[in-house]
């Protein structure tokens, strides 16, 4: 075992020295040099099992190498080539290989921790006795997303080992400058977590330690974490430099080189010589020379907008299941319930999880009742971290399970912002890797909720490619689009209006169906004008053609935002010569703007009239009913609409 841990650090360093001549050379654009930290990756990777995931960073290198990945496809990789792991799309070690159990970092560091968390709770759900690892270094301990995933991962028992490089450093802060705690360690302490502290440039102390520790926790599922005290002798990325590092610290560091200093045990304990040295590094260096040749090979592809758009979102065959012959009358809030109980009953790998959905039921009580009949393992009461639970969904989706999370007020998805549109919206595009996710948002003002309660944020979201954005305005449509973003293996936002919960009834199918996305619903038509809204906005123009009889419309009933059905609208448009565009939604930056944008691009000449667009004002929500009421554009779109008509 001595001398594969020693051949398993002299790769990653032979190989980086390698990379940093051809970063002069100006053959690769950037490097995060892990040189004199390879005791770490390599003592962890391989003190684990092969099957059990790894989630590393940037200095990790000895985790792709211990774990056998193709050094011609990672070469290919840091060049941006296509026949890399991203196809050119992402730079370094922010990439997947499942083959590998390997998951790379994304820039934002943090949710990568929760990301584990859902890694090893979709094992600990299957009884599957193995150890997620990730990685952080000292400065991601003081993003929230690290203390979300540790607290996550101590209530729910989750085997997550959490190991910090105390790196000295985060670009140019000291530690002084990021902690005020005495060791890393401690911070683990303060969740109730099993915590250390070793030394980081001792290989064997590494790789003794996790392989004991792994072992405990296969038996006895639970968190621990472990600081790694180390040193980063070269830059954060080597165009920054080390000028900031005191030069009698760098020299400290250095000595403690762990190649160097294992060498030395090696010699002198007879199991290493300076011959062996030499054949072991030379057959190194033949072997990257070999897989060299991506390095001076010409990028011959050509780009393909096609394939680009494509890969946005992992293919999804749409499958129909009619809605059958049976209907009960029921309310919105019910068909959303019985969408998603049907759904987990047809999915066995389905998790929910949120603040308060099981006993309780959730603050709207849609999940009531599914404790008793799916388990507490299925239905998650989560601590109230939206960042870390939404990266915990991400997980789940890697691990080959499904998951559903409700935010319990849509204005609060604000915490969880960066893993939905940084990792669950990108992994696809990025490494081929599905986010199977379906937030649930119940959103919306008119009832008399205020600021933090009532917003409906869908255009935080329609205007990143790699998410779907959903929002019905009917019981039938809610209970078959819910089903179809629960089968699409794509990150799915899905808003549910409070307003519209108990307010609104209809003769719901009992039976399990889907609705397409991407295809709106002509609710009326008519020659006069085209109407186009969607969620509580539908029925505020139902009700004002209820009291206009004499207006023909056609009302488009959108019922998703992304993909949207704008050939339905070109249609309509070409037919009535005017659009008015109705949304809740505050004007500018806004989904009504794109509609028109479009609609003026395309159909510019069969206009009779300029688009109008009624929104709600740009100030935020009000509480007091009054206020609200002025806020929200109900009262406003008959006058445009009448005002448009007479043009």
């Amino acid at each position: 075992m001595h001398l594969q841990l020693y051949i398993a650090m002299l790769k990653p360093r032979i190989i980086e020295e390698k990379m940093l001549v051809l970063l002069r050379q100006g053959k690769i654009s950037k490097w995060f040099s892990g040189i004199g930290q390879e005791a770490i990756s390599v003592g962890v990777t391989l003190a684990l099992k092969d099957k059990e995931y790894i989630l590393p960073m940037h200095r990790n290198l000895g985790v792709f190498t211990s774990r056998n990945v193709p050094l011609d496809t990672l070469f290919a990789q840091w060049q941006g080539k296509t026949s890399g792991f991203t196809k050119g799309r992402d730079r370094s070690f922010h990439f997947g290989s499942k083959a590998h159990k390997i998951i790379g970092m994304i820039s934002h560091l943090g949710p990568q921790l929760g990301v584990a968390d859902g890694i090893a709770l979709a094992n600990k759900i299957r009884k599957e006795k193995l150890v997620t690892a990730v990685f952080s270094g000292e400065g991601g301990t003081s993003e929230g997303d690290f203390h979300e995933a540790l607290n996550v991962a101590a209530v729910w028992k989750l085997p997550v080992l959490f190991c910090v490089e105390n790196n000295g450093y985060a670009i140019s802060t000291t530690t002084k400058q990021q902690y005020k705690c005495k060791s890393i360690a401690d911070k683990g302490i303060g969740y109730g977590i099993e915590s250390y502290s070793i030394n980081g440039n001792n290989i064997l102390s590494v790789f003794t330690k996790v392989k004991a520790l792994a072992k405990s926790m296969r038996a006895n599922p639970r968190p621990i974490l472990i600081e790694f005290k180390t040193f980063r002798v070269r830059g954060h990325e080597e165009t920054s430099g080390v000028g900031y590092v005191p030069k009698k610290l760098l020299e400290k560091w250095k000595l403690k080189d762990p190649i160097s200093s294992y060498e030395k045990y090696l010699i002198e304990n007879k199991i290493l010589t300076k011959e062996t040295r030499k054949e072991i590094s030379d057959k190194i260096k033949q072997e990257i020379t070999l897989q060299m040749g991506s390095f001076n090979a010409v990028e011959n592809s050509s780009y393909s907008l096609e394939k680009e758009l494509a890969d946005v979102f992992k293919k999804y065959y749409y499958q129909e299941i009619p809605k059958g012959n049976k209907f009960k009358k029921i309310r919105f809030v019910d068909a959303i319930s019985e969408g998603l109980k049907q759904s987990m009953e047809i999915h066995d790998d389905l998790i929910i999880m949120g603040q308060d959905i099981a006993k309780y039921g959730g603050v709207f009580k849609v999940t009531e009742g599914f404790v008793e009949q799916f388990g507490k393992k299925r239905v998650r009461n989560t601590p109230i971290c939206e960042s870390a639970i939404i990266s915990t969904a991400m997980g789940l989706s890697i691990n080959e399970m499904k998951a559903i999370v409700e935010i319990q007020f849509a204005d609060f998805v604000s915490s969880g912002f960066t893993p939905i549109v940084n990792y669950l919206a990108k992994s696809h595009y990025r490494w081929g890797q599905k986010a199977d996710v379906v937030i649930r948002m119940p959103c919306g003002a008119g009832v008399s909720a205020g600021p933090f309660h009532s917003q409906t944020n869908e255009a935080w979201f329609t205007k990143t490619p790699g998410l779907k954005v959903v929002y019905p305005a009917f019981p039938v449509d809610a209970k078959g689009l819910l089903a179809t973003a629960i089968n699409d293996p794509n990150p799915v936002l899905f808003y549910e209006h409070k307003a519209l919960y108990r307010t609104v009834t209809q003769n719901v199918p009992e039976n399990y169906y889907t609705t397409p996305f991407g295809k709106a619903n002509v609710l009326q038509k008519g020659k006069d004008i085209t109407i186009v809204s969607y969620g509580l906005g539908i029925h505020w123009a139902i009700e004002t053609l209820k009291n206009n009889p004499d207006i023909k419309a056609d009302l488009i009933d959108l019922r998703t935002l992304k993909p949207l059905d704008i050939q339905t609208i070109y249609a309509s448009v070409k037919k009535t010569g005017r659009l008015i565009i109705l949304q809740e939604d505050s004007l500018f930056g806004s989904i009504s703007s794109d509609i028109a944008a479009l609609v003026t691009e395309n159909c510019f000449t069969y206009l009779d009239a300029p688009i109008k667009r009624v929104a709600s004002i740009e100030t935020p929500i009000p509480f007091a009913s009054h206020l609200e009421q002025n806020y929200l554009p109900k009262n406003r779109f008959e006058f445009v609409l009448k005002e448009l008509l007479d043009y």
